[in-house]
């Protein structure tokens, strides 16, 4: 039995890449009960199923859609149900016969959340498309990058999980509420380029009042100042700097021993500010400079690596990073005061519920489907 906030919600999740399986984890671990449809035999993309992070939290049943019978087990798994994800190409659910109308004329009070990278409208729509083509697009690519250099791949953070799996959440969850005053379902339609655009406001509109320029490397928030950046510190690593309040770089600057030598960054060259900080930071280790600044209001951090940040003091006693099943993963987040989410069950292999899920779940044909070829069960999975 799960905890969490949304204990007791049903959702079913036609599995694909990135943003969507990102979606039904956060839900998972929010405490829905999401059923996942793997195609029978399907491998995860990390290589082993307990690494495959983006699966946990959740049952598999493997339903082969091509099957005459498969999508009609979609349909009636959708009844049930109180949202339904999916992340194919426009068109791909409708031509399946599990679309939107399909879906919501067996259920009308469904949430029938759509992930894509263009959208279901538009010239792009129905084109191949990744995470660093829809950040491009959305002119979020271009700002990111130190000057006179190339614009620089934030991972796939800033889009696929940013700007679509996170919105894609929203939605769902706000249609929910929605469902809840008029008794009707919708399609929520999330798209990573509008996602990404959206996660872009504020510098649009500093871009549109003349406070930020249209260029990379050369603002406040991009590397264009010496005390928003990161600097190489004596053994070859990095600390971040964030003093962006007056009060927050005075204490920079007397950390560093530069308050009788730097001068006042307003109208100063940030070039010499930027030699002057880089030359101090290059006179002591990272973890040297992490002592010198402990307890201060400097805004300094350490720029650490996956490995070493599951063990920086704060996030160990916040339990950031949790070891589960054997596994190291970042924990569930937001946290909640009365219904807190837990990680109820690891990922898990394609089909490795079928029999007893679909049971849950009220389909009572289970031992016919299985016997038909509908539904798929894998018996070397975890019990």
């Amino acid at each position: 039995m799960t905890t969490g906030p949304l204990a007791g919600l049903r959702v079913v999740e036609l599995t694909g890449l990135g943003p969507a399986p990102f979606a039904a984890m956060l839900l998972a671990d929010l405490g829905a009960d999401v059923l996942r449809i793997d195609r029978p035999g399907a491998r995860p993309f990390t290589g082993s199923s307990e690494h495959d992070l983006l699966s946990r939290g959740r049952r598999s049943v493997a339903v082969d859609l091509k099957h005459p019978d498969g999508p009609e087990l979609v349909r009636r798994l959708a009844e049930r149900a109180d949202v339904l994800l999916e992340g194919f190409r426009p068109g791909v659910t409708e031509r399946l016969g599990i679309g939107p109308e399909d879906c919501l004329a067996r259920n009308p009070r469904l949430v029938y959340g759509r992930m894509t990278g263009w959208g279901q409208e538009g010239p792009l729509s129905p084109t191949a498309g990744h995470d660093v083509g829809y950040i491009a697009v959305t002119g979020v690519l271009h700002a990111i990058g130190r000057a006179g250099g190339p614009p620089q791949i934030p991972l796939n953070l800033v889009g696929d999980f940013g700007g679509g799996g996170m919105y894609l959440v929203v939605g769902v969850l706000a249609a929910l509420l929605e469902a809840r005053l008029s008794g009707r379902g919708q399609v929520v339609d999330a798209a990573i380029v509008d996602g990404t655009a959206h996660l872009a406001t504020m510098v649009v509109g500093m871009l549109g009042s003349g406070l930020w320029r249209d260029d990379r490397g050369v603002n406040l928030l991009d590397s264009g100042t010496p005390w928003y950046d990161v600097h190489e510190t004596a053994d070859g690593r990095y600390l971040a700097v964030g003093a962006l309040e007056p009060q927050f770089y005075a204490e920079l600057v007397d950390r560093l021993g530069l308050t009788d030598v730097a001068p006042d960054r307003n109208g100063a060259d940030p070039e010499v500010l930027r030699r002057l900080i880089g030359d101090a930071v290059r006179r002591r280790t990272r973890d040297e400079w992490v002592e010198v600044f402990a307890g201060s209001d400097a805004c300094v951090a350490p720029v650490l690596s996956f490995a070493e940040a599951r063990e920086h003091p704060h996030l160990a006693a916040r339990q950031t990073y949790v070891e589960h099943h054997g596994v190291v993963q970042p924990a569930p987040a937001p946290r909640f005061s009365r219904t807190p989410a837990t990680l109820d069950r690891p990922p898990s292999r394609a089909g490795e519920h079928t029999r007893g899920a679909l049971g849950d779940w009220g389909i009572e044909d289970v031992e016919g489907l299985l016997a038909a070829g509908t539904v798929v069960e894998d018996t070397a999975g975890r019990s």
